[in-house]
């Protein structure tokens, strides 16, 4: 039975990207529809598909993907910009590549992972509805001063560059292409 925590397999349901609109509005809109087409890549699969290593050896999942993002939203929207003091959610200094440890997957683990990460996506859109603008500025340690704007933009290009890879781990999977 695949995990009903992802969106149903088939047919298109990502929110439109405006072709005209202001910055902020756009940078939103991108963002959010790279976040849909992660979900898409996971949609109708089996938590041990999920957690398919299917890349050689590299230790790529799927669900390693979400956990990835739910580390992201929250490192760059809770800790850089809101400036909460959090602990990662699935890393250590020991491990830090703890997002993508899941050699092996049940539904409770993919559930909890589904979970995290929406929790991590409501928190950013709602930062950025409050924020005034995109001049908001963040502290990131170990580098400084980031803009709104620019975690925005980074936070796009994260998605896009592992949905990549997840369309790579998704066909290898079931041969699924697109989305």
């Amino acid at each position: 039975m695949s995990s009903p925590l992802f969106v149903q397999s088939g047919g298109d349901s990502r929110a439109k990207r405006p072709s005209q609109a202001d910055e902020r509005t756009t940078l939103v809109a991108f963002l959010r529809w790279h976040r849909q087409t992660l979900e898409h890549k996971c949609a109708g699969l089996e938590p041990k598909q999920l957690a398919e290593r299917a890349v050689g050896r590299s230790a790529l999942s799927l669900l390693g993907l979400v956990r990835h993002a739910a580390e992201s939203e929250r490192f760059w929207f809770r800790r850089v910009m809101a400036g909460q003091e959090l602990p990662p959610l699935f890393s250590s200094p020991t491990a830090p590549d703890g997002a993508f440890d899941v050699a092996s997957a049940d539904a409770q683990m993919v559930a909890q992972a589904w979970r995290t990460w929406q929790a991590e996506i409501a928190f950013a859109d709602r930062f950025v509805d409050a924020a005034p603008d995109l001049e908001l500025t963040g502290h990131e340690p170990g580098e400084g001063p980031v803009s709104l704007r620019w975690v925005l933009m980074h936070m796009v290009e994260e998605y896009a560059r592992h949905n990549g890879h997840a369309d790579l781990l998704r066909e290898q999977i079931d041969g699924a292409v697109g989305l």
